[in-house]
């Protein structure tokens, strides 16, 4: 399939934002994050509230007519540095119109203000709210991208080593699993990811830990008893490895997991609605999470 012309519109803006990512002060990037965030504009059958789950911020998007015992908890992407953004609202409000389903989107704590554990505490410690809401677990499903696509595993993993109820199943865009590769800056290539931002990025979340940690790094954790695993990654990018290690330490620890590698594409470019293929990734996201939503939840 050749390249549509969105596809290559986008792809040429993609080295501004690579530049940007690396050189860009953080607080002058933080500004025009939150500058653009408040333009959103949902579709009037979409409800929007902003809720406090045991402290942790979070944002409700509610589908008109959705049940009220099903949702898709969400964790945004933005290199552990970076808030929630407007196409991030964007993506997962397509997602949970897609599904019919409400999606709560986490607004966790952000480095370097807040290292590591911060942003995993404040996601584990908003999926145990839904439970407390009377959301039964197996009608749960998590979702993440990039730094949210670590979160989403890392929080599986904390949640089973706890003894907490595991949702029925997640998906990871574009996922970070990692991040001792990049202690240091390195050469590599990506349309994307500058290789000083990334490096800057996981600094700001490690801080003074162990990168081998398995809550930082997930492919250093025991990957057993983990629910059913949807990863979808960009041919292009550099963390399509991460993805591809991903699948392998997940299937051999017995759990069920699918890969699909989408060929020409950038790091989450679901965050681009216009593009075909992303279209077609969270589609087939939606009729993932359906399939496995439509067990019975937990007696």
């Amino acid at each position: 399939m050749t390249p549509t012309s969105v596809e290559r519109m986008i792809r040429s803006a993609l080295p501004i934002v690579r530049l940007a990512q690396a050189y860009l002060p953080l607080s002058l990037a933080r500004w025009v994050e939150k500058r653009s965030a408040g333009r959103v504009r949902l579709p009037d059958d979409v409800a929007h509230e902003v809720v406090s789950a045991d402290g942790v911020r979070g944002e409700w998007f509610i589908p008109q007519d959705s049940p009220k015992d099903r949702v898709l908890l969400y964790l945004h992407g933005g290199g552990f540095v970076y808030g929630m953004t407007s196409l991030h609202r964007d993506m997962v409000v397509y997602l949970a119109r897609k599904m019919g389903t409400r999606a709560l989107m986490v607004d966790y704590r952000v480095a370097p203000e807040h290292p590591f554990p911060a942003a995993l505490d404040d996601c584990t410690a908003t999926y145990r709210w839904l439970l407390k809401q009377g959301v039964p677990a197996r009608s749960v499903v998590v979702a993440g991208d990039s730094a949210g696509g670590n979160l989403t595993i890392t929080t599986l993993m904390r949640l089973r080593d706890s003894g907490d109820p595991l949702p029925a199943a997640a998906a990871c865009l574009s996922p970070v699993a990692d991040l001792t590769e990049w202690e240091s800056v390195k050469p590599f290539s990506d349309p994307l990811l500058h290789p000083k931002a990334v490096a800057m990025f996981n600094r700001s979340y490690v801080a003074h830990n162990d990168a081998r940690e398995a809550m930082i790094s997930p492919v250093f954790g025991d990957w057993r008893g983990l629910p059913p695993l949807l990863l979808h990654a960009g041919e292009d990018e550099i963390l399509c490895e991460d993805a591809v290690r991903i699948r392998a330490l997940a299937a051999a620890a017995g759990v069920e997991v699918r890969l699909e590698v989408f060929p020409r594409m950038w790091h989450v470019w679901q965050l681009f609605l216009t593009l075909p293929q992303t279209v077609q990734s969270l589609e087939d996201i939606a009729q993932f999470f359906a399939s496995h939503l439509l067990l019975p939840p937990d007696p």
